[in-house]
């Protein structure tokens, strides 16, 4: 085995696991990380790492990784989902929902403002009708994090999709009593409640959908499966974003300045388009092999599950929380910031423009930082992001005073700023779906989304308070705030990722599935009862992987990606023709 990857203990989810994700000395918290970051890069120049270099694995196979070249272009690049590979599409456009959906609502709220004026500005209904999808995203995805784990991700998903569709169509048929031209009457009351509902179906796309993303990008091979997941999921929403900003001004050019009512409902409800569409695919969804082969048929050992993922699930929440508490509040009131940027004569048209330029900056950032995730993995990629953006958000708030009045220079400087951050967007969830076992993925996941969405609550209500208590809106110091706060919240995420997150490499997802089963075995937990029952042998699908229930000898037979995805093979939903031999 190579020293660069020579580790102390291989065996701490079993002899330490509630506290194997803590530095166990002063030289692990200095100089672990050093150790980590070797394992993680995919550097023509540095010492690749493989799974031979993994002591905890008894046996080694030869790794091999070979694709048909039916679906593999010359030079070896992915080139896109084959025939029937529909799940894959879902994750496309279920993702991108998300970000117009949540978008949207900032269009929306500069109309809301325009129409109503005062009636909507001094009322709390720019901060509800703002922040109020946040709180249904965090029941969406605790509720349907529980179902898609323990009953089906294809049924979480068909009915998340459902309550997008109809709670998006009365979100822009909202109407409350004594609802006017010129008097909202009971509509801000509506929209709230409408928006807290579609939050919930967008909240169920991150422990099934996403989930199920990941579970497809590992069927590809090595090298190439960060990229692809990070296409699927965060560039989709940032693709939503750009959408959600794009379909406004296309209507402000249609309606004009003095119609606004059909320009902010239109929009809200055009995003009832892409998951109608995407309704109809899913209900010839299966359910992926993996999950199956695995799923509790009982109650799930949650004290266990606890004990051995409660540090890295707090860590990777800290982050998402962080993440989110800036990315969702900035692109929430980028619009009324650029208008007091630009005056108040500017007319909406080139608010409205301009906000699609600032949109635009989200692509290359989430673009650039899928591929870093395959070269440098998804931790380094995060703690290089973070700290890109902090020293650019600093530089924006120390000039933000020459800055505001340069339009251009502001719009370029914010875009790269925002744009950094999803270096982070890119990477957290894959940093939450490749730290934790199969099994319990979709609740792992949805509790750390949630965090992350709590947080984009919280950011859309306390940046207007940091603004107004360093001057208002009107200040340079009030709109200087939030700069400084994110940028030193980024330091702190930074520093989390890089000390106390695990390595997180192409094979993750697999060694942590089978660290985990040992650790269930180890503990009493009879593994043999998860996973569906094979009819032929009797046996359950966790005991054809050849892993014991019982732990006597504490000698683990290997478990192959080969057997581990020999049904997946088999779905027809997934024709990519990987044979593979890595040993978890």
């Amino acid at each position: 085995m190579s020293p660069l990857f020579k580790e102390e203990d291989t065996n701490l989810h079993l002899t330490n696991p509630v506290t194997r994700d803590l530095p166990h000395s002063f030289k692990d918290l200095t100089t672990g990380w050093i150790a980590k970051s070797r394992k993680e890069l995919n550097l023509p120049f540095v010492e690749k790492y493989t799974l031979e270099d993994e002591t905890f694995v008894p046996e080694l196979l030869s790794k091999k990784s070979t694709v048909s070249t039916e679906h593999i272009s010359k030079d070896n690049n992915v080139v896109g989902v084959v025939e029937g590979d529909s799940n894959q599409d879902e994750e496309y456009d279920s993702l991108f929902s998300d970000g117009y959906v949540n978008n949207s609502i900032g269009t929306a709220s500069t109309c809301l403002s325009q129409i109503y004026g005062k009636q909507y500005t001094n009322s709390r209904a720019i901060q509800n009708v703002s922040s109020i999808a946040f709180v249904g995203t965090v029941v969406g995805q605790l509720t349907f994090g529980y179902i898609s784990d323990n009953y089906s991700r294809k049924n979480a998903m068909i009915v998340g999709t459902l309550i997008i569709i109809l709670f998006s169509i009365l979100c822009s048929g909202a109407w409350g009593v004594g609802t006017t031209g010129t008097n909202a009457g009971g509509l801000f009351a509506a929209v709230t409640a409408y928006r807290f509902f579609l939050g919930i179906g967008i909240g169920s796309e991150y422990p099934a959908g996403s989930v199920a993303a990941q579970e497809a990008a590992s069927l590809l091979p090595a090298g190439k499966r960060n990229r692809w997941f990070c296409w699927f999921t965060n560039f989709m929403i940032d693709f939503g974003f750009v959408a959600s900003s794009v379909v406004p001004l296309v209507m402000l050019r249609i309606c004009g300045t003095k119609h606004l009512q059909p320009v902010w409902r239109i929009t809200l409800g055009l995003g009832a388009i892409p998951p109608l569409s995407l309704f109809f695919m899913r209900l010839k969804y299966k359910e992926g092999e993996k999950f199956k082969r695995t799923k509790f048929n009982k109650t799930p050992p949650y004290w266990l599950s606890i004990k051995f993922y409660w540090f890295r699930l707090a860590v990777v929440a800290i982050i998402w929380f962080i993440y989110d508490f800036s990315a969702y509040a900035f692109g929430t009131y980028s619009s009324l910031i650029l208008d007091i940027i630009l005056g108040e004569d500017t007319s909406l048209v080139k608010t409205f423009g301009w906000n699609i330029v600032f949109n635009l900056f989200y692509l290359p950032g989430a673009f650039i930082g899928a591929y870093l995730a395959d070269y440098i993995g998804p931790r380094l990629t995060l703690v290089s992001g973070v700290l890109l953006q902090a020293m650019v958000g600093y530089i924006l708030a120390g000039c933000f005073k020459t800055l505001r009045t340069e339009i251009g220079a502001f719009v370029v400087v914010y875009g790269i700023f925002m744009a950094l951050g999803e270096f982070v967007g890119d990477t957290i969830g894959l940093l939450a779906s490749n730290t934790v076992a199969t099994p319990i993925k979709g609740q792992y996941y949805s509790i750390a989304a949630a965090v992350g969405k709590i947080g984009a609550f919280v950011g859309t209500w306390v940046f207007p308070a940091i603004i107004k208590s360093h001057g208002g809106y009107d200040s340079t110091t009030g709109l200087q705030a939030p700069y400084w706060v994110s940028s030193s919240l980024c330091c702190f995420a930074g520093v989390l990722a890089l000390f106390f997150l695990p390595s997180v490499n192409q094979y993750s997802s697999g060694q942590e599935d089978k660290r985990y089963l040992e650790y269930l075995a180890a503990n009493g937990y009879d593994i043999s009862s998860m996973g569906l029952q094979n009819k032929k042998s009797g046996s359950t699908d966790v005991e054809s992987l050849g892993i014991s229930s019982s732990m006597e000898n504490q000698n683990i037979t290997d478990m192959t990606v080969t057997e581990v995805d020999n049904a997946e093979e088999k779905d027809k939903n997934l024709h990519i023709d990987v044979v593979r031999t890595e040993t978890y």
